[in-house]
């Protein structure tokens, strides 16, 4: 069964990083690339879901995701 789980992928300096929104927990995969940042997530995904259960994924879907870049005072 495919579930759909929006994916968000970074990039830094020394490579990349993905993680799925809206799931209860930490999960996170990395990759030279954002191909192999996604296929590490996934991986960390599915491990995730057989370790802790289906629940994981939350009831309430992401229906939509977006950056906003901000500023915070740090005084």
């Amino acid at each position: 069964m495919l579930q759909p789980i929006r994916i968000v992928v970074e990039q830094h300096p020394d490579g990349f990083v993905a993680y799925p929104l809206g799931m209860s927990g930490a999960v996170v995969g990395e990759g030279p690339d954002a191909q192999s940042a996604l296929a590490d997530v996934r991986s960390a995904i599915r491990f995730h879901i057989e370790t802790f259960g289906p629940d994981v994924l939350g009831e309430h879907p992401v229906l939509d995701a977006f950056v906003v870049e901000d500023s915070v005072d740090l005084r």
